[in-house]
Parts: structure tokens; C-alpha cells; sequence
């Protein structure tokens, strides 16, 4: 009789029970949770001041839009034909490093474009950007 009631507890004992480790992982995994977007936080220091700016400010950029009717906007604001170079030269002597990034309505003849480019150039501004509408890719 004895071997058979070890036999028994043998049976049981091959068992794992997976509850209470389901828990301590579902407990650490809150603990993680609470606790990882404390590590992002910075500390409050006082930072000395400096007369110098080590860090270079983003380069300025000028977006010119041509409208389908033939109107020029310079960053929102209407401008005329004769006002682009001047306001192009003056951004570029405010900063060299201007941009120019152009939209046009593909309406808008392919000589009207390359003329505003070629004041773009004559304005010393080497950059220069288009903006277009990207075409959706087909799925599959």
C-alpha cells in the first residue's frame, strides 16, 4: 500500500503549475511599465552661459508657389513677376544658406517654371528644391 501512494504523489508532483509564475511576470512587466518613462526624464540643472552658440541654426527656406492662373506667392504672400528677384536677392544677402523649394500647378507651362528657376539662379541662390505630390503605391 505504501508504494502505491507514493506512486501517487510522484504523478502530481510532475505537474508544474504556471499561475503563480504567470503573475510575478504580469507583476514585473506593470513594475516595467511604470517605470520606463521615468528613466526619460532629464535633470534640472543650471546650464553656464556662454557668449558663443555652438549649435548651427536650420538653414531658412523660401517656398515659391506658381498658381495655374500665372500668380507668384512667396511664402503665402502674393508677389509680382518684377518682385521675385529682388526679394530672393535680399533673403539670400539675409542668409546664404537659403533654400528655395518650388511649387507649381501642373497646369502651369514648363516655360514659366524654368523662367522662375533661372531668377532663382540669377537672385545666387544655389538651392533649389521641388515640390511634388508623391504617387501612391499600388498594394501588392
Amino acid at each position: 500500500m505504501k508504494l502505491d501512494m507514493r506512486s501517487r504523489r510522484n504523478d502530481y508532483l510532475a505537474e508544474i503549475n504556471m499561475v503563480p509564475f504567470i503573475d510575478v511576470v504580469l507583476v514585473l512587466l506593470i513594475i516595467f511599465m511604470l517605470a520606463t518613462p521615468l528613466l526619460y526624464r532629464g535633470l534640472k540643472i543650471n546650464l553656464p552661459k556662454t557668449a558663443t552658440n555652438s549649435l548651427k541654426k536650420p538653414a531658412p527656406k523660401v517656398i515659391l508657389t506658381i498658381t495655374h492662373d500665372g500668380k507668384v506667392y512667396a511664402d503665402a504672400k502674393q508677389i509680382t513677376w518684377d518682385q521675385v528677384k529682388p526679394f530672393l536677392s535680399a533673403a539670400h544677402k539675409k542668409d546664404a544658406r537659403v533654400t528655395v523649394y518650388l511649387k507649381a500647378d501642373k497646369k502651369v507651362d514648363y516655360g514659366t517654371v524654368v523662367h522662375l528657376m533661372d531668377l532663382v539662379k540669377q537672385s545666387g541662390i544655389d538651392r533649389l528644391g521641388m515640390i511634388t505630390v508623391p504617387v501612391p503605391q499600388k498594394a501588392g
